[in-house]
Formats: C-alpha cells, sequence, structure tokens
C-alpha cells in the first residue's frame, strides 16, 4: 500500500508522456496524479496533499513558470521538478529563479528523473529531521523557516540560492567544485558548456557579501568555492 508520503503530482499536458510518468512511478511504488493544463494543476495543487510535483514548462492557461511562482506563494518547501525541452543556460535560470529545485530537459530517461526524485525527497526528510539554525561569523540560516538574516538584516533568497548557500556553509573551511555543487545542489552531472553555477555563485555574493565589509564566499582559483573567514 503506497504511503502518503509518496504522492506525487504530475502537471503535463502530452498525455502519452504523463502517462508514461504515471506509469513508471506508480511501479516504483508512489500515488501519482495527473493534470493537464496549469489552471487544473494548480487547483489540484491547492486541495490535495502532495509531497512532490512534476511540472512541465509550456502549459495551457498558465505555463510553468508562473505555476511555479504561484505554488512557492503557499508553500516554500514542497520539492518540484520541471520537465521542459528548453534547455539553454537562460531557460534553466528561469526555471530555478520560479521556484523550482531541479530542471530536467525533455527527452530524458525515466531512470534519471526517478533518480532526481529520490534525492529531493531524501533532502527533504533530512532537513525536516535536522531542523535548526545553523550560523557561521554573523550569518544565521533558519532551516524550519527558510529564513536568512546577516548580521541584522534579512536577506531574500530564491530557492535554488538557498540551496547553494546551504551547501557551501556546510562545507564551510572545505573547497567545493563546480561538479560537488551540480551533483549536491542540482542533482546532476556537471555539465561542462554552461556556466550556470558560477551565475549562481554571483547571485549569492551579491546578495551575501556586497553590502557587508567581510566577504564569506572566495573563489579558490582553479578549484571551486570555499566559504571562510578572510583572515583564514
Amino acid at each position: 500500500m503506497n504511503q502518503p508520503e509518496n504522492k506525487i503530482l504530475i502537471i503535463e499536458d502530452e498525455p502519452k508522456v504523463a502517462a508514461f510518468i504515471k506509469r513508471g512511478l506508480d511501479e516504483n511504488g508512489f500515488d501519482c496524479r495527473n493534470a493537464y493544463d496549469g489552471v487544473m494543476g494548480k487547483k489540484m495543487f491547492e486541495v490535495d496533499n502532495f509531497t512532490l510535483i512534476i511540472l512541465d514548462l509550456n502549459l495551457p492557461y498558465m505555463n510553468g513558470i508562473e505555476l511555479c511562482q504561484e505554488i512557492r506563494k503557499i508553500d516554500q518547501k514542497i520539492p518540484i521538478i520541471m520537465l521542459t525541452a528548453l534547455g539553454t543556460t537562460e531557460d534553466k535560470l528561469k526555471g530555478f529563479d520560479s521556484g523550482a529545485d531541479d530542471y530536467l530537459v525533455k527527452p530524458f530517461e525515466f531512470k534519471e528523473l526517478l533518480a532526481r526524485i529520490r534525492a529531493l525527497l531524501k533532502r527533504v526528510s533530512i532537513t525536516k529531521i535536522e531542523g535548526n539554525v545553523l550560523h557561521f561569523l554573523d550569518l544565521s540560516v533558519n532551516l524550519d523557516t527558510y529564513e536568512v538574516f546577516r548580521s541584522d538584516k534579512k536577506i531574500s533568497l530564491t530557492q535554488k540560492e538557498f540551496a547553494l548557500l546551504l551547501y557551501l556553509l556546510r562545507n564551510k573551511g572545505k573547497v567545493v567544485s563546480r561538479s560537488e555543487i551540480a551533483e549536491n545542489v542540482w542533482d546532476i552531472n556537471f555539465d561542462t558548456g554552461t556556466n550556470i553555477i558560477d551565475v549562481y555563485v554571483n547571485f549569492l555574493r551579491k546578495k551575501i557579501d556586497k553590502d557587508f565589509p567581510e566577504k564569506l564566499i572566495h573563489t579558490q582559483t582553479g578549484f571551486g568555492y570555499i566559504m571562510k573567514e578572510e583572515t583564514e
């Protein structure tokens, strides 16, 4: 019998693709529901208790970007995987900025989708267990409320910026490579043809470091990034 925590909402307007995903996930113990346009997906999300959402980008009535933003107004924590045929860095940035946790380009292999679902659900489970506040110098990150403060200033981050900050913070004092960031923050193998990780590090620096005299996020040329005190 499927457990409530395995309920997934699939919002996909191509019936064959939706049926393919649902069949595969049902066979792996998940309880799936299908919606075929953005408005239908939003209504189903509002009336039922889902654990994860698979969201197509090009949807009738309300597109995936708009729907993702609407979902995030209601629930900041539910994992969202965006599916789309649009795979440029700009497209991915739009998806992540709207609140998506992961971004999978069509066509895709089902086993990759399944691996990403399991990784996201595992991450959510770990976060629920930890449920505390992380500190580093004057930076604090609340894992329950997703609030970030530096000194007394509240800092607003997107979902992906928050995940990146959390990874750097948990590895403070250690250089992490771009491939490590890709695997642990994006749950994907590093694509050498995109600069999306560098773009997000720069986004994060502008919010975390720009207005403060001491910088926390540093570049280790040729290796990656590290969160540390400047005096170290």
